[in-house]
Protein backbone atom coordinates (compact mmCIF):
# COMPACT_ATOMS: atom_id res chain seq x y z
CA UNK A 1 0.00 0.00 0.00
CA UNK A 2 1.53 3.47 -0.85
CA UNK A 3 2.01 6.45 1.15
CA UNK A 4 -0.61 8.52 -0.46
CA UNK A 5 -3.34 5.47 -0.43
CA UNK A 6 -2.23 4.82 3.55
CA UNK A 7 -3.04 8.97 4.42
CA UNK A 8 -6.44 8.71 2.79
CA UNK A 9 -7.33 5.46 3.77
CA UNK A 10 -6.15 6.16 7.58
CA UNK A 11 -8.22 8.40 9.99
CA UNK A 12 -7.30 10.40 12.10
CA UNK A 13 -7.92 8.36 14.83
CA UNK A 14 -5.62 5.18 13.89
CA UNK A 15 -2.24 5.23 14.41
CA UNK A 16 0.03 4.95 11.66
CA UNK A 17 1.09 1.67 12.10
CA UNK A 18 2.79 -1.34 9.87
CA UNK A 19 0.38 -2.25 6.86
CA UNK A 20 2.54 -5.31 5.94
CA UNK A 21 -0.41 -7.69 4.28
CA UNK A 22 -3.07 -5.08 3.60
CA UNK A 23 -2.22 -4.59 -0.03
CA UNK A 24 0.75 -5.97 -0.95
CA UNK A 25 -0.28 -9.30 -2.59
CA UNK A 26 -1.94 -9.95 -6.03
CA UNK A 27 -5.19 -10.22 -7.22
CA UNK A 28 -4.60 -13.69 -8.33
CA UNK A 29 -2.80 -14.16 -4.88
CA UNK A 30 -5.47 -13.51 -3.20
CA UNK A 31 -7.65 -15.20 -5.00
CA UNK A 32 -5.89 -18.34 -3.81
CA UNK A 33 -5.83 -17.73 -0.44
CA UNK A 34 -9.24 -17.32 -0.67
CA UNK A 35 -10.44 -20.21 -2.78
CA UNK A 36 -10.19 -23.09 0.10
CA UNK A 37 -13.26 -24.68 2.32
CA UNK A 38 -16.08 -21.81 2.64
CA UNK A 39 -16.14 -20.41 6.24
CA UNK A 40 -18.81 -20.53 8.27
CA UNK A 41 -19.05 -16.98 9.32
CA UNK A 42 -20.00 -14.10 6.25
CA UNK A 43 -18.73 -10.92 8.04
CA UNK A 44 -20.78 -7.96 6.31
CA UNK A 45 -19.84 -4.53 6.52
CA UNK A 46 -22.56 -1.54 5.94
CA UNK A 47 -24.03 1.74 7.82
CA UNK A 48 -27.33 0.99 8.03
CA UNK A 49 -29.98 -2.27 7.04
CA UNK A 50 -30.86 -1.45 3.37
CA UNK A 51 -28.27 -4.35 2.06
CA UNK A 52 -29.89 -6.74 4.68
CA UNK A 53 -33.25 -6.21 3.49
CA UNK A 54 -32.67 -6.60 -0.12
CA UNK A 55 -30.40 -9.89 0.74
CA UNK A 56 -33.00 -11.07 2.70
CA UNK A 57 -35.53 -10.28 -0.03
CA UNK A 58 -34.20 -11.91 -3.13
CA UNK A 59 -31.29 -14.37 -2.01
CA UNK A 60 -32.99 -17.39 -1.96
CA UNK A 61 -30.32 -19.16 0.21
CA UNK A 62 -31.76 -16.89 3.30
CA UNK A 63 -33.32 -19.68 6.14
CA UNK A 64 -33.94 -16.63 8.65
CA UNK A 65 -32.57 -13.75 10.32
CA UNK A 66 -32.08 -13.06 13.84
CA UNK A 67 -35.13 -10.72 15.75
CA UNK A 68 -32.35 -7.79 16.40
CA UNK A 69 -31.29 -8.34 12.73
CA UNK A 70 -27.35 -8.82 13.12
CA UNK A 71 -27.50 -12.46 12.21
CA UNK A 72 -28.68 -14.26 8.95
CA UNK A 73 -28.90 -17.75 8.80
CA UNK A 74 -28.44 -19.68 4.84
CA UNK A 75 -29.91 -22.73 4.52
CA UNK A 76 -26.37 -24.77 4.71
CA UNK A 77 -26.10 -23.01 8.11
CA UNK A 78 -23.35 -20.32 7.09
CA UNK A 79 -24.10 -17.23 9.19
CA UNK A 80 -23.77 -13.80 8.09
CA UNK A 81 -22.77 -11.71 10.63
CA UNK A 82 -24.10 -7.55 10.06
CA UNK A 83 -21.38 -5.43 11.48
CA UNK A 84 -23.25 -1.57 11.22
CA UNK A 85 -21.58 1.25 11.92
CA UNK A 86 -23.38 4.70 11.37
CA UNK A 87 -22.01 6.59 8.33
CA UNK A 88 -22.41 9.88 10.70
CA UNK A 89 -19.27 11.88 11.73
CA UNK A 90 -17.27 9.41 9.44
CA UNK A 91 -17.54 6.48 12.03
CA UNK A 92 -18.62 3.77 9.63
CA UNK A 93 -15.45 4.66 7.36
CA UNK A 94 -13.18 4.22 10.58
CA UNK A 95 -14.57 1.42 11.30
CA UNK A 96 -14.42 -0.66 8.11
CA UNK A 97 -10.41 0.93 7.47
CA UNK A 98 -9.54 -0.58 11.03
CA UNK A 99 -11.01 -3.56 9.87
CA UNK A 100 -9.27 -3.96 6.87
CA UNK A 101 -5.88 -3.05 7.90
CA UNK A 102 -6.26 -6.20 10.35
CA UNK A 103 -7.56 -8.01 7.44
CA UNK A 104 -4.75 -9.81 6.45
CA UNK A 105 -3.71 -10.88 10.19
CA UNK A 106 -7.64 -11.36 11.23
CA UNK A 107 -8.78 -15.03 12.17
CA UNK A 108 -11.41 -16.62 9.31
CA UNK A 109 -14.24 -16.17 11.38
CA UNK A 110 -13.37 -12.36 11.86
CA UNK A 111 -12.40 -11.46 7.79
CA UNK A 112 -14.46 -9.37 6.06
CA UNK A 113 -15.87 -10.73 3.06
CA UNK A 114 -18.43 -8.39 2.16
CA UNK A 115 -18.33 -4.35 2.54
CA UNK A 116 -20.49 -1.56 1.05
CA UNK A 117 -19.13 1.81 -0.06
CA UNK A 118 -21.19 5.14 -1.22
CA UNK A 119 -20.34 6.90 -4.68
CA UNK A 120 -18.70 9.80 -2.64
CA UNK A 121 -15.89 7.44 -1.28
CA UNK A 122 -15.97 4.22 -3.41
CA UNK A 123 -12.73 5.28 -5.37
CA UNK A 124 -10.97 4.91 -2.11
CA UNK A 125 -11.52 1.15 -1.78
CA UNK A 126 -11.57 0.25 -5.52
CA UNK A 127 -7.96 1.70 -5.97
CA UNK A 128 -6.05 -0.72 -7.16
CA UNK A 129 -2.86 -0.18 -4.60
CA UNK A 130 -5.64 0.32 -1.75
CA UNK A 131 -5.65 -3.79 -1.36
CA UNK A 132 -9.50 -3.50 -0.36
CA UNK A 133 -11.56 -4.74 -3.04
CA UNK A 134 -10.74 -7.67 -5.15
CA UNK A 135 -11.51 -7.77 -8.73
CA UNK A 136 -15.11 -9.09 -9.66
CA UNK A 137 -13.11 -11.57 -12.72
CA UNK A 138 -10.81 -12.84 -9.84
CA UNK A 139 -14.04 -13.73 -7.83
CA UNK A 140 -15.87 -15.85 -11.00
CA UNK A 141 -17.58 -12.79 -11.89
CA UNK A 142 -17.36 -11.54 -15.52
CA UNK A 143 -18.22 -7.91 -15.72
CA UNK A 144 -18.79 -8.05 -19.08
CA UNK A 145 -21.25 -10.81 -19.74
CA UNK A 146 -22.74 -11.22 -15.98
CA UNK A 147 -23.38 -7.36 -15.80
CA UNK A 148 -24.24 -6.53 -18.84
CA UNK A 149 -27.23 -5.19 -18.32
CA UNK A 150 -26.21 -2.56 -15.42
CA UNK A 151 -25.81 0.97 -16.42
CA UNK A 152 -22.47 2.03 -18.03
CA UNK A 153 -21.48 4.39 -15.27
CA UNK A 154 -22.17 2.32 -12.46
CA UNK A 155 -19.49 0.12 -13.83
CA UNK A 156 -16.91 2.97 -13.90
CA UNK A 157 -17.73 4.37 -10.99
CA UNK A 158 -17.08 0.86 -8.94
CA UNK A 159 -13.86 0.27 -11.22
CA UNK A 160 -9.93 1.02 -10.13
CA UNK A 161 -8.12 3.54 -13.02
CA UNK A 162 -7.22 0.48 -15.14
CA UNK A 163 -11.18 -0.15 -15.92
CA UNK A 164 -10.92 -3.55 -13.53
CA UNK A 165 -14.44 -3.53 -12.18
CA UNK A 166 -14.29 -4.18 -8.07
CA UNK A 167 -17.88 -3.74 -6.74
CA UNK A 168 -21.14 -4.03 -8.23
CA UNK A 169 -24.24 -2.23 -6.93
CA UNK A 170 -28.33 -2.69 -7.01
CA UNK A 171 -29.10 0.56 -7.49
CA UNK A 172 -29.05 3.22 -10.35
CA UNK A 173 -29.85 6.83 -8.71
CA UNK A 174 -30.83 9.19 -11.27
CA UNK A 175 -32.36 12.24 -10.23
CA UNK A 176 -35.85 14.07 -10.71
CA UNK A 177 -37.26 17.61 -9.93
CA UNK A 178 -40.06 16.44 -7.33
CA UNK A 179 -42.67 18.82 -6.96
CA UNK A 180 -46.38 20.44 -5.27
CA UNK A 181 -48.47 19.60 -6.76
CA UNK A 182 -51.22 22.19 -5.35
CA UNK A 183 -48.30 25.20 -5.75
CA UNK A 184 -48.32 24.18 -9.35
CA UNK A 185 -52.04 24.40 -9.71
CA UNK A 186 -51.61 27.37 -8.12
CA UNK A 187 -49.20 29.84 -9.80
CA UNK A 188 -49.23 27.75 -13.50
CA UNK A 189 -52.93 26.37 -13.86
CA UNK A 190 -51.97 22.93 -14.01
CA UNK A 191 -50.13 20.05 -12.19
CA UNK A 192 -49.31 18.19 -15.51
CA UNK A 193 -45.96 16.68 -15.32
CA UNK A 194 -45.57 16.77 -18.96
CA UNK A 195 -46.67 20.92 -18.89
CA UNK A 196 -44.49 21.53 -15.48
CA UNK A 197 -41.29 19.50 -17.22
CA UNK A 198 -41.43 22.31 -19.96
CA UNK A 199 -41.02 24.75 -17.13
CA UNK A 200 -37.96 23.39 -15.80
CA UNK A 201 -36.33 21.23 -18.49
CA UNK A 202 -33.38 23.33 -18.62
CA UNK A 203 -31.61 25.90 -16.25
CA UNK A 204 -32.93 28.62 -18.60
CA UNK A 205 -36.38 27.62 -18.02
CA UNK A 206 -36.05 26.58 -14.89
CA UNK A 207 -34.81 30.50 -13.45
CA UNK A 208 -38.05 31.92 -15.52
CA UNK A 209 -40.32 29.83 -13.31
CA UNK A 210 -38.32 30.56 -10.30
CA UNK A 211 -39.48 34.08 -10.78
CA UNK A 212 -42.96 33.03 -11.61
CA UNK A 213 -43.03 31.16 -8.02
CA UNK A 214 -41.27 34.14 -6.29
CA UNK A 215 -44.04 36.43 -7.62
CA UNK A 216 -46.40 34.17 -6.06
CA UNK A 217 -44.62 34.22 -2.49
CA UNK A 218 -43.26 30.56 -3.36
CA UNK A 219 -39.36 29.24 -3.42
CA UNK A 220 -38.60 27.30 -6.50
CA UNK A 221 -36.07 25.39 -4.54
CA UNK A 222 -35.44 25.00 -0.57
CA UNK A 223 -31.70 25.80 -0.45
CA UNK A 224 -28.33 26.22 -2.67
CA UNK A 225 -27.41 22.93 -1.34
CA UNK A 226 -30.17 21.43 -3.79
CA UNK A 227 -28.22 22.11 -6.68
CA UNK A 228 -24.67 21.21 -5.65
CA UNK A 229 -24.46 17.93 -7.04
CA UNK A 230 -26.17 18.85 -10.55
CA UNK A 231 -23.13 20.92 -10.99
CA UNK A 232 -20.76 18.97 -8.85
CA UNK A 233 -21.45 15.31 -11.11
CA UNK A 234 -20.89 17.22 -13.84
CA UNK A 235 -16.79 18.37 -13.45
CA UNK A 236 -14.84 17.87 -15.93
CA UNK A 237 -11.75 16.95 -14.08
CA UNK A 238 -11.39 15.26 -11.01
CA UNK A 239 -10.21 16.96 -7.87
CA UNK A 240 -7.26 15.30 -7.41
CA UNK A 241 -5.30 13.95 -10.20
CA UNK A 242 -3.94 10.25 -9.96
CA UNK A 243 -0.23 10.75 -8.55
CA UNK A 244 -0.76 14.58 -7.70
CA UNK A 245 -1.11 16.28 -4.62
CA UNK A 246 -3.08 19.78 -6.05
CA UNK A 247 -6.90 20.08 -5.82
CA UNK A 248 -8.33 21.46 -8.58
CA UNK A 249 -11.62 22.92 -8.42
CA UNK A 250 -13.40 22.87 -11.54
CA UNK A 251 -15.48 25.94 -13.28
CA UNK A 252 -18.40 23.70 -12.61
CA UNK A 253 -18.14 24.26 -8.79
CA UNK A 254 -17.47 27.68 -9.47
CA UNK A 255 -20.93 28.08 -11.68
CA UNK A 256 -22.61 26.68 -8.70
CA UNK A 257 -20.95 29.13 -6.33
CA UNK A 258 -21.94 32.24 -8.55
CA UNK A 259 -25.48 31.18 -9.41
CA UNK A 260 -26.71 30.35 -6.16
CA UNK A 261 -25.23 33.79 -4.89
CA UNK A 262 -27.31 34.99 -7.71
CA UNK A 263 -30.41 32.78 -6.82
CA UNK A 264 -30.19 33.28 -3.44
CA UNK A 265 -30.20 37.02 -3.25
CA UNK A 266 -33.63 37.03 -5.63
CA UNK A 267 -35.16 34.70 -3.48
CA UNK A 268 -35.53 31.75 -5.57
CA UNK A 269 -34.20 29.90 -2.18
CA UNK A 270 -35.08 29.82 0.99
CA UNK A 271 -32.51 31.74 3.14
CA UNK A 272 -33.43 29.79 6.39
CA UNK A 273 -32.58 26.56 5.44
CA UNK A 274 -28.60 26.26 5.15
CA UNK A 275 -27.83 22.72 3.89
CA UNK A 276 -29.69 19.69 3.34
CA UNK A 277 -30.64 16.86 5.78
CA UNK A 278 -31.26 19.08 8.93
CA UNK A 279 -34.10 20.52 10.45
CA UNK A 280 -34.53 23.14 8.39
CA UNK A 281 -34.37 21.20 5.14
CA UNK A 282 -36.80 18.22 6.26
CA UNK A 283 -39.31 21.22 7.68
CA UNK A 284 -39.15 22.68 4.09
CA UNK A 285 -40.86 19.18 2.87
CA UNK A 286 -44.08 19.69 4.95
CA UNK A 287 -47.35 21.11 3.67
CA UNK A 288 -47.06 24.57 5.51
CA UNK A 289 -43.58 24.67 3.59
CA UNK A 290 -43.46 27.78 0.70
CA UNK A 291 -41.26 25.05 -1.10
CA UNK A 292 -42.68 24.47 -4.49
CA UNK A 293 -40.03 21.58 -5.30
CA UNK A 294 -36.81 19.44 -4.30
CA UNK A 295 -33.85 17.77 -6.87
CA UNK A 296 -33.81 13.77 -5.89
CA UNK A 297 -33.25 10.78 -6.67
CA UNK A 298 -35.81 7.49 -6.01
CA UNK A 299 -34.27 6.78 -2.75
CA UNK A 300 -34.69 10.32 -1.76
CA UNK A 301 -38.66 11.12 -2.80
CA UNK A 302 -39.18 7.30 -0.98
CA UNK A 303 -36.50 7.54 2.11
CA UNK A 304 -36.86 11.40 3.16
CA UNK A 305 -39.50 13.70 1.34
CA UNK A 306 -42.30 10.36 1.81
CA UNK A 307 -41.72 10.62 5.71
CA UNK A 308 -41.40 14.31 6.35
CA UNK A 309 -44.47 15.03 4.59
CA UNK A 310 -47.73 15.41 6.45
CA UNK A 311 -50.22 15.92 4.37
CA UNK A 312 -52.09 13.25 1.93
CA UNK A 313 -50.80 11.41 -0.26
CA UNK A 314 -50.65 11.79 -3.83
CA UNK A 315 -49.63 15.64 -3.27
CA UNK A 316 -46.36 14.96 -5.44
CA UNK A 317 -45.33 14.49 -8.62
CA UNK A 318 -41.86 14.23 -10.59
CA UNK A 319 -40.86 15.88 -13.78
CA UNK A 320 -37.60 16.55 -15.95
CA UNK A 321 -35.01 18.41 -13.93
CA UNK A 322 -32.76 20.98 -15.65
CA UNK A 323 -29.59 18.81 -15.94
CA UNK A 324 -29.43 15.13 -15.48
CA UNK A 325 -27.07 13.86 -12.41
CA UNK A 326 -26.83 10.71 -10.18
CA UNK A 327 -27.20 11.40 -6.39
CA UNK A 328 -25.75 8.14 -4.53
CA UNK A 329 -25.50 4.29 -4.88
CA UNK A 330 -24.40 1.74 -2.75
CA UNK A 331 -21.42 -0.16 -3.79
CA UNK A 332 -20.80 -3.98 -3.02
CA UNK A 333 -17.21 -5.40 -3.17
CA UNK A 334 -15.53 -8.63 -2.24
CA UNK A 335 -13.54 -7.88 0.50
CA UNK A 336 -9.42 -8.75 -0.21
CA UNK A 337 -8.72 -12.36 1.85
CA UNK A 338 -12.12 -13.37 1.81
CA UNK A 339 -12.51 -16.74 2.89
CA UNK A 340 -16.30 -17.43 1.75
CA UNK A 341 -15.66 -16.58 -2.19
CA UNK A 342 -18.11 -18.52 -3.28
CA UNK A 343 -21.13 -17.17 -1.25
CA UNK A 344 -19.48 -13.34 -1.90
CA UNK A 345 -20.21 -14.17 -5.77
CA UNK A 346 -23.41 -15.28 -5.05
CA UNK A 347 -24.81 -12.72 -3.07
CA UNK A 348 -23.22 -9.87 -5.43
CA UNK A 349 -25.24 -11.76 -8.43
CA UNK A 350 -28.01 -12.62 -6.70
CA UNK A 351 -28.98 -8.92 -5.59
CA UNK A 352 -27.04 -7.03 -8.02
CA UNK A 353 -26.91 -9.09 -11.59
CA UNK A 354 -30.48 -10.78 -11.34
CA UNK A 355 -32.93 -8.57 -13.76
CA UNK A 356 -36.02 -10.25 -11.43
CA UNK A 357 -34.66 -9.88 -8.15
CA UNK A 358 -33.96 -6.04 -9.42
CA UNK A 359 -37.33 -5.35 -10.35
CA UNK A 360 -38.97 -7.08 -7.31
CA UNK A 361 -36.43 -4.65 -5.24
CA UNK A 362 -37.97 -1.53 -7.14
CA UNK A 363 -41.64 -2.97 -6.88
CA UNK A 364 -40.67 -4.08 -2.60
CA UNK A 365 -38.36 -0.58 -2.03
CA UNK A 366 -39.03 2.09 -4.80
CA UNK A 367 -35.21 1.63 -5.49
CA UNK A 368 -34.60 2.47 -9.52
CA UNK A 369 -32.19 -0.86 -9.69
CA UNK A 370 -29.16 -1.38 -11.81
CA UNK A 371 -30.67 -2.88 -14.80
CA UNK A 372 -31.64 -1.40 -18.18
CA UNK A 373 -33.97 -3.69 -19.47
CA UNK A 374 -35.43 -3.91 -15.87
CA UNK A 375 -35.98 -0.33 -15.72
CA UNK A 376 -37.35 0.26 -19.51
CA UNK A 377 -40.07 -2.70 -18.32
CA UNK A 378 -40.84 -0.70 -15.45
CA UNK A 379 -41.05 2.66 -17.47
CA UNK A 380 -43.98 1.45 -19.26
CA UNK A 381 -45.68 -0.51 -16.56
CA UNK A 382 -48.85 0.81 -14.25
CA UNK A 383 -48.26 -1.85 -11.63
CA UNK A 384 -45.26 0.47 -10.77
CA UNK A 385 -47.26 3.73 -9.81
CA UNK A 386 -46.38 5.23 -6.86
CA UNK A 387 -49.74 6.19 -4.70
CA UNK A 388 -46.95 8.66 -2.83
CA UNK A 389 -47.09 10.67 -6.05
CA UNK A 390 -50.62 10.34 -6.99
CA UNK A 391 -50.95 7.61 -9.30
CA UNK A 392 -47.78 8.86 -11.43
CA UNK A 393 -45.25 5.83 -12.71
CA UNK A 394 -42.05 7.63 -11.51
CA UNK A 395 -39.62 5.20 -13.44
CA UNK A 396 -40.89 6.51 -17.01
CA UNK A 397 -39.21 9.94 -16.11
CA UNK A 398 -36.01 7.94 -14.08
CA UNK A 399 -35.31 5.63 -17.15
CA UNK A 400 -34.12 8.33 -19.85
CA UNK A 401 -32.39 10.05 -17.49
CA UNK A 402 -30.48 7.49 -16.20
CA UNK A 403 -29.68 6.20 -19.99
CA UNK A 404 -27.92 9.30 -20.05
CA UNK A 405 -25.96 9.87 -17.39
CA UNK A 406 -22.17 10.25 -17.44
CA UNK A 407 -20.21 9.70 -14.26
CA UNK A 408 -17.97 12.57 -13.65
CA UNK A 409 -14.53 11.93 -12.68
CA UNK A 410 -13.62 10.44 -9.37
CA UNK A 411 -10.86 10.51 -6.71
CA UNK A 412 -10.39 9.29 -3.53
CA UNK A 413 -10.93 12.68 -2.23
CA UNK A 414 -14.04 13.71 -3.77
CA UNK A 415 -16.15 13.15 -0.07
CA UNK A 416 -14.18 15.60 1.64
CA UNK A 417 -13.60 18.39 -1.06
CA UNK A 418 -17.67 18.15 -1.62
CA UNK A 419 -18.44 18.45 1.84
CA UNK A 420 -15.83 21.37 2.60
CA UNK A 421 -16.48 23.60 -0.31
CA UNK A 422 -19.96 23.13 0.18
CA UNK A 423 -19.59 24.62 3.79
CA UNK A 424 -17.11 27.06 2.83
CA UNK A 425 -19.27 28.61 0.35
CA UNK A 426 -22.19 28.43 3.02
CA UNK A 427 -20.85 31.14 4.87
CA UNK A 428 -20.56 32.91 2.29
CA UNK A 429 -23.98 32.69 0.83
CA UNK A 430 -24.70 33.27 4.67
CA UNK A 431 -22.93 36.58 4.86
CA UNK A 432 -20.89 35.72 7.28
CA UNK A 433 -17.19 35.66 5.09
CA UNK A 434 -16.77 36.94 1.73
CA UNK A 435 -15.79 35.39 -1.49
CA UNK A 436 -11.87 35.24 -0.67
CA UNK A 437 -12.21 34.48 2.89
CA UNK A 438 -14.63 31.54 1.74
CA UNK A 439 -11.87 30.07 -1.08
CA UNK A 440 -9.40 30.56 1.88
CA UNK A 441 -11.27 28.59 4.27
CA UNK A 442 -12.16 25.44 1.99
CA UNK A 443 -8.08 25.58 1.22
CA UNK A 444 -7.94 25.71 5.39
CA UNK A 445 -10.07 22.62 5.73
CA UNK A 446 -9.29 20.55 3.03
CA UNK A 447 -5.76 20.97 4.06
CA UNK A 448 -5.94 19.84 7.51
CA UNK A 449 -8.44 16.71 6.27
CA UNK A 450 -5.64 15.45 3.62
CA UNK A 451 -1.71 16.58 5.07
CA UNK A 452 -0.85 15.41 1.47
CA UNK A 453 -2.63 17.88 -0.28
CA UNK A 454 0.22 20.64 -1.08
CA UNK A 455 -1.79 23.14 -3.55
CA UNK A 456 -5.38 23.91 -4.35
CA UNK A 457 -5.96 25.29 -8.03
CA UNK A 458 -9.00 27.56 -8.71
CA UNK A 459 -10.40 28.31 -12.33
CA UNK A 460 -9.32 31.79 -13.61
Amino acid sequence: MNKKIVSIFMTATIVAGTLAGCGGASDSQNTADASGEEGKIINIYSWNDEFRQRVEAVYPEVKETSKDGTVTTLNDGTEIHWVVNPNQDGVYQQKLDEALLKQADAAADEKIDIFLSETDYVNKYTDADAGAAMALKDIGIDPDKDLADQYDFTKVTASDADGVQRGSTWQCCPGLLVYRRDIAKEVFGTDDPGAIGEKTKDWDAMKATANELSAKGYYALSSYADTFRLYGNSIEEPWVKNGETTIRVDQKIMDWVNNSKEWLDAGYFNKTVKGQFNDDWNKAMGSESKVFAFLLPAWGTDFVLNPNWDGEAGAWAVTTLPQEYNWGGSYVHAATGTDNVEHVKDIILAVTADKDNLLKISKDYSDFTNTKKGMQEAAKDDSFASDFLGGQNPFEYYAPVAENIKIAPLSAYDQGCVELIQNAFSDYFQGKVDFEKAKANFETAVKERYPDITEIHWPE
